[in-house]
C-alpha cells in the first residue's frame, strides 16, 4: 500500500467515526437509536455458548485464508470475539502449516442506512496468531546466543483499523445478517522494525484483509 493511500485511508475513517460523533452528541438517545439500531439478542440456557457469528478472512496475518467462529456481546453487541483456524499453504512457505488465532473487535457505531443496510464506519482491535511447525519457537532455541533474536517467531500479537456494511436478508429466517469487511492493520514486530530503521516504509509493515461474517442462530421466539 502507498503511504498516499494509507493517509487517504485515516482520513476516511477519521470523517465517518467523525458523523456519528457529531451526531450522538447533538442529539437526544432516541435520535440516537435511529442510526444504531442494533439489538441485543437474548439467549437463554445453552444458547448462550453458540456461536453468534461465522466468518472467513483472507489475509492479515492469520494465513492465506482463516476460518472463524465468534460470539457478539456487550448492550448493543459492540463486542466481538472470534476464534480462527488458517491456512497457510505449502505456495507461501516450506510446508503446509496451520495458524490459530484469538480475535477482539469493537465496533463502536452501526448506522442504518435502511431496513435491510447498515454501515459501520470503524472497526478496531488486536489479535494473538500462533502457527504449527517446529521452525517456529516460542523461546529463542538454544543454538542461537542469548538474546540474539529477542523475539518469539511462532506468537505475532496484531492490531487492526477497518470498516464493514451488513446486510439482513429476510427470506433466511436462520440469519440475522451477512457482512463484508476490511482490515489494515500490523503487528508487533513490524512496528519494533519501524521505530528503529527510518528506511522502513509504511506500506512495508502495513497489511490488508478483507472477510465475510455471517449472523447466525437467531434465539427462539
Amino acid at each position: 500500500m502507498r503511504w498516499w493511500s494509507f493517509r487517504a485511508f485515516i482520513l476516511c475513517v477519521a470523517l465517518s467515526v467523525c458523523v456519528p460523533l457529531f451526531a450522538a452528541d447533538s442529539a437526544d438517545s432516541v435520535a440516537v437509536r435511529r442510526w444504531d439500531r442494533r439489538v441485543n439478542w437474548k439467549y437463554d440456557g445453552w444458547e448462550r455458548l453458540k456461536p453468534k457469528n461465522v466468518k472467513v478472512q483472507y489475509a492479515g496475518g492469520m494465513g492465506f485464508l482463516s476460518f472463524g467462529a465468534g460470539w457478539e456481546y456487550g448492550k448493543r453487541n459492540q463486542w466481538n470475539s472470534d476464534f480462527f483456524i488458517g491456512l497457510l499453504p505449502k505456495k507461501f512457505s516450506d510446508k503446509l502449516h496451520f495458524t490459530f488465532t484469538v480475535k477482539q473487535t469493537y465496533t463502536p457505531w452501526s448506522m442504518r442506512l435502511c431496513d435491510w443496510l447498515s454501515y459501520e464506519p470503524l472497526t478496531c482491535g488486536l489479535y494473538f496468531t500462533t502457527i504449527n511447525g517446529e521452525d517456529f519457537w516460542q523461546r529463542e532455541p538454544g543454538k542461537y546466543p542469548n538474546r540474539y533474536y529477542n523475539f518469539s517467531s511462532k506468537v505475532r500479537t496484531s492490531v487492526f483499523l477497518g470498516q464493514s456494511v451488513t446486510f439482513y436478508p429476510e427470506r433466511y429466517p436462520w440469519m440475522r445478517g451477512i457482512g463484508l469487511f476490511y482490515e489494515i492493520g500490523t503487528n508487533e514486530l513490524y512496528i519494533v522494525s519501524k521505530a528503529t530503521n527510518s528506511t522502513v516504509r509504511m506500506r512495508d509493515i502495513l497489511r490488508f484483509s478483507f472477510g465475510l461474517k455471517m449472523q447466525i442462530f437467531k434465539p427462539h421466539e
